[in-house]
């Protein structure tokens, strides 16, 4: 068999694991040593030796040290009570709109991204927050549910995000650059998902009925209560880019001002800073897992030359480039319905980085062509977690919303997702709209 037979053979066999319910690190572990073996005829010395290698590569990489720190970042403002007051800052300035509270929802879930950086931790958090005040005016279970697991996925499209730090690991990118390019996008999800809202309850009033107006002492109060989170977010994406901290100095920073400012506002106890150290700890503990797995599956398909034959006959097919890139699209849509947006990026960037790296777009120069691909991908990753059967936010919100059917939320995400797709077209055609801030910083 050929190297790329070889890797071809190892890529279904990841396939075949992933439908038993294995988990993706060992899915990929395995497949990794399974084309290692095969390609060196059973000589378990290479494989051996390169798993040694891999391992202390990866986990001695200093850069590496962003993710728990972001993670514990989450941890804190989830559990000391920052998600309260970014609902509540929200809600009194714009809850006694039609839809009010729906739009407050997800502008908090915004805000909370911006210091969480994972979309099931900002859904299940701001679920917990928002669901009862949203039932208790009477928002319809639909437009509820639906608002709610749609905007949760701005947890890892609002940096940081602990997938664009994957995919800088992953294609030697810079964390900086990537962060600022999801800035723009990010807030054109926000604002596409407050006009979903608006056109939904325009149709149908009863869908999202107005609550009481909040006297403006109260609005100005509540927004002051936030500040000190919107100066932790100014100050990690702007010490990245900024080059005065590098990622790993300024998410520990941010990590720290969280901790600070969730201890001072009187959430964070005994108990919720253990809670959030444990909660970091598995997190960071299964993401090393999934990454090592990865590792160990890109170093077997490098050697088959898997990856590198196919960016080259998809060079020399002639197949127009946007074809191609669809064609990427389509499958992340489809792998959306088996796992997670980390095993999604980690699965398929050491494949179809090397495709799209090859062909040309727009002009792109490839230092731009590899920034518009992250966010690309992050936006069409987003998708999987909320599209119907399976997309992870839809169990998430549907488990804290008692009494509304799966159905139901599952409707009520369809609009949102009308949003997503219009995102993408725009950022397909005009790769600008993530690039222009990164030119006018770096400028």
């Amino acid at each position: 068999m050929s190297g790329t037979a070889v890797g071809l053979a190892g890529f279904a066999g990841l396939l075949a694991l992933l439908a038993l319910r294995l988990h993706i690190g060992v899915a990929m572990a395995l497949a990794g040593a399974g084309i290692y073996l095969v390609i060196n005829g059973g000589n378990t010395l290479a494989l051996l030796f390169t798993l040694n290698n891999l391992v202390y590569a990866r986990f001695s990489n200093y850069d590496l040290a962003v993710i728990p720190l972001f993670l514990l970042m989450g941890q804190f403002a989830t559990h000391g009570g920052l998600s309260r007051a970014l609902f509540r800052a929200a809600g009194a300035l714009i809850g006694h709109w039609r839809g009010g509270l729906a739009m407050a929802s997800t502008a908090a879930c915004a805000a909370f991204g911006a210091i969480c950086g994972s979309s099931l931790a900002t859904a299940a958090t701001m679920g917990q927050v928002a669901l009862p005040e949203l039932q208790r005016y009477g928002y319809s279970g639909r437009l509820a549910t639906g608002t709610l697991a749609a905007s949760g996925t701005l947890g890892i499209l609002i940096p940081p995000s602990v997938p664009l730090v994957v995919y800088a690991v992953l294609t030697q990118e810079s964390i900086g650059k990537l962060f600022v390019a999801a800035v723009v996008p990010g807030i054109i999800a926000a604002l596409g998902y407050l006009a979903v809202i608006f056109l939904i309850v325009r149709r149908d009033p009863a869908a999202g009925p107005a609550s009481a107006p909040v006297p403006w002492k109260e609005r100005l109060l509540a927004q002051i209560n936030i500040l000190p989170v919107l100066l932790v977010f100014l100050v990690v994406i702007v010490g990245i880019y900024g080059g005065w901290a590098n990622p790993t100095e300024a998410a520990s920073i941010g990590a720290a001002a969280c901790g600070i400012i969730a201890l001072l506002s009187g959430g964070m106890k005994l108990k919720d800073l253990v809670q959030s150290l444990y909660g970091t700890a598995q997190a960071t503990a299964m993401i090393f897992l999934v990454l090592l797995g990865a590792d160990l599956l890109n170093s077997a398909l490098a050697i088959s030359q898997m990856p590198n034959e196919l960016a080259e006959w998809v060079k020399n097919s002639g197949l127009p480039p946007l074809l191609v890139l669809f064609t990427i699209i389509a499958v992340y849509i489809l792998l959306g319905c088996v796992m997670d947006s980390l095993a999604m990026i980690l699965l398929t960037i050491p494949i179809f980085y090397p495709v799209v790296m090859g062909l040309e777009f727009f002009g792109l120069s490839a230092a731009d062509k590899s920034v518009w691909f992250g966010i690309l991908a992050l936006m069409v990753v987003e998708i999987g977690l909320v599209h119907p059967p399976v997309g992870m936010n839809l169990y998430v919100i549907n488990k804290l919303a008692k009494g509304v059917p799966m159905g139901e939320t599952a409707l009520g995400v369809l609009p949102f997702l009308a949003s997503d797709l219009l995102r993408i077209l725009l950022l397909v055609f005009f790769p600008g709209v993530c690039l222009w801030l990164v030119t006018a910083i770096g400028g």
